[in-house]
């Protein structure tokens, strides 16, 4: 018995969704969750400089400020492009939600 013949790949055009407006808003959501993942890191990162004796109150201050003015932003961007934060949650299948 032979193993079955493979199956040549599917056309692009088949693969992806070629709605303009879908395919826009999905590469959207894609760089907001790259962008919110990053920015979730970073205030993890923060807060473990903020427990650091050595920094200054005004320190502690602009990193808070910093970060929550990047929220805002993302707020706006989601806003802007018509998207949920939960929209930004990717679905990993078996390793679960990305963030």
């Amino acid at each position: 018995m032979t193993a079955p013949e493979p199956r040549p790949p599917l056309p692009l055009a088949d693969r992806l969704d070629s709605d303009p407006e879908n395919l826009e808003r999905d590469l959207v959501a894609l760089v907001l969750t790259i962008v919110e993942l990053l920015r979730q890191l970073m205030e993890r990162q923060a807060l473990r400089r903020v427990e650091d004796p050595a920094l200054t109150d005004e320190r502690i201050e602009r990193i808070g400020l910093t970060l929550m003015r990047l929220d805002e932003r993302m707020t706006e961007l989601c806003d802007h492009f018509g998207l949920d934060r939960d929209d930004l949650n990717i679905d990993l299948g078996p390793l679960g939600r990305l963030l």
